[in-house]
């Protein structure tokens, strides 16, 4: 019976010493976790502070109209950095313009000096020109076919448009879907002189002024050289497109 209670006795004590260890344990492993999330939430509150300013001021310093929106990417939550004594210092690492995916250098400057590569991302949306109908390559784009549409331009790799007058009267190199956003690329001029058109090719000088009829044997815009054929000589020239129908050779 003795025995039966002495055994009793040092299982409990056993018993209590084991939960003051698992206890303790759990305690350390809860205020680690506690204080690397703390670290976390400065890296991430300075980070998103720097970003939010920087990118403020982007826009300001360039007249750049939109709105815009920060933010920081996931860290590794096995992160462990010792405490900083003083306030983190934030910085730019890439790119150059803090637009669209950034990497931002985030450093303790203390007597236990620190450095991390925090990712983030700026989303910029503007008013960009987007079509409001499917058009088929070498389509004349005309006001009808489209408006001006908010987008995240951070994410237009192709470029985009701003004033709808870039767009309208050019010709289509491409084949564009409703909603879609207009890229340059996606444009020429359009042609004032087709291949095959009758036109009048003028040459002027200090003392006189000529003017002779050809053939266009290729398509040109205003400003452009093409190919011309005088009916005349049957001589071929390069003349720049200077209306319709109208090509301009130097004397």
């Amino acid at each position: 019976m003795n025995l039966f209670k002495s055994f009793s006795w040092h299982s409990a004590k056993s018993l209590c010493f084991l939960n003051k260890a698992a206890f303790l344990c759990v305690f350390v492993t809860a205020s680690g976790s506690a204080y690397a999330e703390s670290i976390q939430q400065q890296i991430i509150g300075t980070s998103t502070a720097f970003l939010e300013q920087i990118s403020a001021q982007h826009l300001a310093d360039n007249n750049i109209v939109g709105r815009h929106t920060v933010k920081i990417g996931r860290l590794d939550p096995r992160l462990r950095l010792p405490a900083c004594a003083i306030p983190l210092q934030a910085s730019l690492e890439s790119p150059a313009q803090p637009i669209g995916r950034v990497t931002i250098r985030v450093r303790c400057d203390s007597d236990a000096p620190w450095t991390i590569f925090v990712p983030g991302h700026v989303n910029l949306y503007r008013e960009v020109a987007t079509a409001l109908r499917s058009m088929s390559r070498n389509s004349i784009v005309q006001a009808s076919d489209v408006q001006l549409s908010e987008r995240d331009v951070s994410s237009l790799r192709q470029g985009y448009i701003l004033d709808l007058e870039n767009v309208i009267g050019k010709k289509l190199t491409r084949p564009i879907q409703p909603s879609q956003v207009i890229s340059a690329n996606a444009l020429k001029a359009a042609a004032a002189v087709d291949k095959g058109d009758a036109v009048v090719i003028s040459a002027h000088g200090n003392s006189m002024s000529v003017r002779m009829p050809g053939i266009a044997l290729e398509e040109g815009a205003i400003g452009q050289q093409i190919r011309v054929r005088n009916t005349r000589s049957q001589r071929i020239v390069h003349a720049r497109v200077t209306a319709p129908g109208q090509v301009e050779v130097a004397m």
